[in-house]
């Protein structure tokens, strides 16, 4: 039986892991837009994202809303095109955690507690897939790819 269910298994091995950079593709086109329009849209209203970040108690907002408002921005369409995926999705995940931490400090807490709440919190998904990004990489369909096998050619 161990004879039959092996080979099957490695061909559907084989076929999932052809959906890897698809499936990563995917996350990136869908979450670096989601990113790419949340920092328009704060830049176009800079003055209240500054005064929620006052709210927060955040330091220096004047400073550091422009700066998360850019990094989201530019961030997703990084993320979209595929280049400096991990350092930028770690960037990203790095503006996730500290939005749970400052904004959404009851559903980081109830991580354990209430998954759920946790699960609910905007900014789970985005830090999902900035994570997804930071450890899988971008995928065979990014301009990372096309950089790297161009500086193998050249060496």
């Amino acid at each position: 039986m161990l004879k039959t269910v092996l080979p099957m298994y490695e061909r559907a091995v084989k076929l999932l892991n052809m959906l890897q950079s698809p499936m990563l593709l995917g996350v990136r086109l869908y979450w670096g837009f989601q990113f790419a329009q949340t920092g328009w849209g704060k830049l176009h209203n800079l003055a209240g994202f500054i005064h929620v970040f006052q709210n927060l108690n955040i330091p220096f907002p004047g400073i550091n809303a422009p700066f998360v408002a850019g990094l989201e921005l530019v961030g997703g369409i990084l993320l979209i095109l595929g280049l400096f995926s991990r350092p930028i999705a770690f960037l990203l995940a790095g503006d996730m955690l500290v939005a749970y931490i400052v904004a959404d400090r009851d559903a980081l807490l109830a991580f354990f507690k209430d998954p759920d709440t946790f699960l609910a919190a905007s900014p789970y998904t985005f830090l999902f897939a900035s994570l997804m990004i930071l450890i899988f990489g971008a995928g065979y369909f990014a301009v990372d790819t096309l950089i790297a096998r161009k500086l193998k050619e050249s060496v």
